[in-house]
């Protein structure tokens, strides 16, 4: 009772912090202005104008024009749903087969010095290395950056729910259970899935800016999302070399990664000190 009676405590602390609230709003305001890009944009993200070519900062063109005349905050407002569409469809997949694997390592030893070893492979890479390595070897596109980033932080999901498992595993319910003679599997869905639910929620809030700032470096790069489709990355690609011309072509995309970026770390620490009561002692 105590226990529960703190953690609701500090659930409410938490939420009501007005920076916490002020990220919430943030990213409701980026996920609903990205669906209805298609009413909100004023023109169209690839029709190319060419009287207005670089035009700079105006009350018809708040953010400026582009090299090819087109409207840059209408390109920004379409980017948020391929950005966010593709950082959170790769962390789905990330947080399911991650979260798989790292149920599968609470079986047994064998299985779970298995997988650890194969999980180590990916953590050899740098997360940025191994995006491009996958997306050079499959080719360019956003199905591609998909599979690319749920590569790398699929096992980092592997990592949070196997040390969860462990931790649950030597509690006494699950000795409970065993001598009512469930199996291991059963378990392992049953009773210890619901409780490793937290850390889950917490660390795919954190990578959700992470599948943000790979999913924009990919397209940087040219193995994302390609041209003419609008995507902050590839705005920013495309704006690289103007910056003296046309700064505003790389400063507005830019400026929606760091406040994306910001918002969904300041949401994940907020659900850390939320969730995890050691958090709140680690910090004071």
């Amino acid at each position: 009772m105590v226990e529960r009676g703190a953690s609701t405590t500090r659930w409410r602390r938490t939420t009501r912090s007005p920076l916490f609230i002020t990220a919430l709003v943030l990213l409701a305001a980026l996920l609903t202005t990205g669906l209805l890009a298609d009413i909100v944009a004023p023109y169209s993200p690839t029709t190319v104008d060419a009287r207005h070519i670089f035009r700079g900062p105006t009350p018809s063109h708040p953010f400026g024009t582009d090299r090819f005349g087109r409207d840059v905050l209408s390109r920004i407002l379409f980017g948020i749903r391929v950005s966010l569409g593709i950082a959170a469809a790769s962390i789905a997949v990330a947080v399911v087969s991650g979260s798989v694997l790292g149920l599968l390592a609470g079986i047994g030893r064998v299985v779970d010095q298995v997988l650890g070893r194969l999980m180590d492979v990916f953590f050899a890479f740098p997360p940025i290395l191994l995006a491009i390595a996958i997306s050079a070897v499959l080719g360019a596109g956003p199905g591609t950056a998909v599979v690319a980033i749920a590569v790398v932080y699929a096992p980092l999901f592997f990592r949070v729910v196997r040390g969860s498992v462990l931790a649950e595993s030597a509690q006494s319910y699950v000795e409970a259970a065993e001598a009512l003679g469930l199996g291991r599997a059963a378990i392992l869905v049953r009773h210890i899935l619901p409780n490793v639910l937290s850390p889950i929620i917490v660390q795919t809030a954190v990578c959700l800016s992470y599948g943000i700032l790979i999913e924009s470096a990919l397209s940087y790069l040219g193995v994302g999302v390609q041209p003419p489709t609008p995507s902050w990355g590839a705005i920013l690609n495309e704006g690289k070399e103007f910056l003296s011309v046309a700064p505003w072509v790389s400063l507005f995309p830019g400026g929606f990664i760091m406040l994306a970026v910001l918002a969904f770390n300041v949401v994940g620490d907020g659900l850390r000190d939320a969730f995890d009561p050691r958090a709140e002692t680690r910090s004071s």
